[in-house]
């Protein structure tokens, strides 16, 4: 990946979240790791969008379910 590579989105669909403070514990997990730019939680379309550089997608999943959601 080269230094002015663009960042990517990664799509997943997320199961367990109920509320804002659902989406606001995924957003901040997901911002805190290196290279990710914007994070969107969605409880309503059981969704987390990312944008992100740099980053695996085996990370963001994993993140994601350390916090005791599920990744479909």
């Amino acid at each position: 990946m080269g230094l002015f590579s663009r960042a990517e989105q990664f799509e997943f669909k997320v199961t367990g979240m109920d509320c804002g403070g659902c989406e606001r514990k995924i957003t901040y997990a997901l911002t805190g790791i290196r290279g990710v730019k914007k994070v969107t939680a969605s409880t309503s379309q059981s969704s987390v969008s990312v944008t992100a550089k740099g980053v695996d997608s085996g990370v963001l999943t994993s993140a994601i379910e350390d916090l005791g959601f599920k990744v479909e």
